[in-house]
């Protein structure tokens, strides 16, 4: 018999050693693969399932509060829970999936969605008094208007100049179209009770941090006075809101983004870039040229009371300005009422929806939706009730997927994912 050399046997052997790490390494290649493969159909599952949770809570006309889980035939390693709250104008919806270790959240925030079919653009309430156009007013969609309808007038020697009263459909607004009773309801106590609602809010000291941020998956942080509060030269965002007892002041040295303002006055100085949402019970003050981005809300909440000292309380939005989102002024109003409760100014710009229960003075333009009571114009003295003056009403600038105020009946959409 031939004797191998010990060479050869060394040669085999590290062959033989090479062969088996190739095919551990394949297994384990394999097994590493497959396992990846699971795990991304898991995350894949996971983003279909709270996807999932997201639109049940949009499509569900369950308005329960509470967290709910979403019943699944799957295997029972699996699971959504739901949850819907409000964030100002808007509801709030969140939603948590869960495959094994797999988890995913989403929060959104929702609004009601235009009606492409209908393009309406305005809703007039039926005050026995008919619409009346000057200047270079322009309607531009179908119109709900009293019974009287609509007709041109003079103010100050201008007459109305279009060629037609509406460019779209008229109609008699046979019922006046109203919010969301759960938001009514929301809107009314949200300035309330800053103690005793929020148990688990964690309160923050201006004074120790210029810079602020709150994931909305977290408690509610909260920015409280009972005097003044001046925000300049700070950034605050998410889910955050900042309360004082007498006034709030927003420098255009701030950063606001998707926080919540509430007091008494309001006072938004020119420049301002920011989108946020504010809530007063006396007053509004946008400054010229400002900028609020989408979703933003401005909201006036009063009773019509004649002021003694002849100063109306109102939102009020300058020159140059630009809010895209909702403005609404709520409140009963009185056969009286020769004050606007919400100004809009000549060059002034709103891209979204203005819902007024009260008077509403519109020398601007409106991209979207107006809702009013009545409107009304001061002018050299004189007052003009149901009144237009070089006023715009449009909807052909309106973003697409534009969510605007709930109104009641309205479908619901995603205004905005969350962080």
């Amino acid at each position: 018999m031939k004797k191998l050399k010990a060479g050869s046997l060394q040669l085999v052997t590290f062959i033989v050693v090479v062969v088996a790490l190739l095919l551990s390494a394949f297994i384990i290649l394999i097994h590493i693969h497959k396992q990846f493969r699971i795990k991304s159909n898991h995350i894949i599952e996971t983003v279909g399932l709270v996807d999932k949770g997201i639109g049940y809570v949009l499509l569900s006309e369950d308005n329960r509060k509470d967290t709910i889980s979403i019943l699944l035939f799957d295997e029972d390693y699996k699971s959504v829970k739901a949850h819907k709250s409000f964030w100002g104008t808007f509801e709030k919806v969140y939603a948590k999936a869960k495959i094994k270790n797999t988890i995913l959240e989403k929060t959104a925030l929702v609004g009601a969605r235009r009606d492409r079919r209908d393009l309406s653009v305005l809703y007039l309430k039926d005050n026995n008094k008919p619409l009346v156009l000057v200047g270079n007013t322009r309607i531009e969609g179908n119109a709900y208007l009293p019974k009287r309808r609509v007709k041109t007038g003079n103010i100050s020697g201008t007459s109305y100049f279009g060629e037609k009263y509406v460019y779209g459909n008229m109609a008699v607004c046979k019922s006046f179209p109203k919010i969301d009773q759960e938001v009514l309801d929301h809107i009314k106590v949200i300035d309330k009770g800053h103690e005793t609602n929020f148990e688990k809010v964690e309160y923050i000291d201006l004074k120790r941090s210029k810079r602020h941020a709150n994931s909305f998956e977290n408690p509610l942080q909260l920015i409280y006075s009972n005097s003044d509060i001046l925000l300049s030269d700070i950034s605050i965002t998410g889910h955050i809101r900042v309360q004082s007892e007498t006034k709030i002041i927003v420098d255009a040295s701030a950063k606001l983004t998707d926080v919540i303002l509430i007091a008494p006055v309001i006072e938004i100085q020119k420049q301002v870039k920011g989108a946020f949402q504010a809530f007063a019970t006396k007053s509004i003050d946008v400054g010229e040229r400002v900028v609020l981005d989408y979703p933003s809300a401005l909201v006036l909440k009063k009773d019509y009371v004649k002021e003694v000292s002849n100063k109306s309380n109102m939102i009020f939005v300058a020159d140059h300005s630009i809010i895209n989102g909702n403005i609404l002024a709520l409140g009963k109003t009185l056969p009286k009422n020769y004050d606007a409760q919400i100004k809009i100014n000549p060059n002034a710009i709103i891209k979204g929806v203005v819902y007024c229960a009260q008077n509403l003075e519109l020398r601007g333009t409106v991209y979207g939706a107006v809702y009013t009571n009545n409107f009304i114009i001061k002018e050299k003295g004189s007052i003009y009730q149901n009144h237009l003056f070089n006023a715009i009403i449009s909807d052909r600038e309106l973003q697409q997927g534009f969510m605007g105020l709930p109104i009641e009946n309205a479908k619901n959409g995603i205004a905005k994912w969350l962080y």
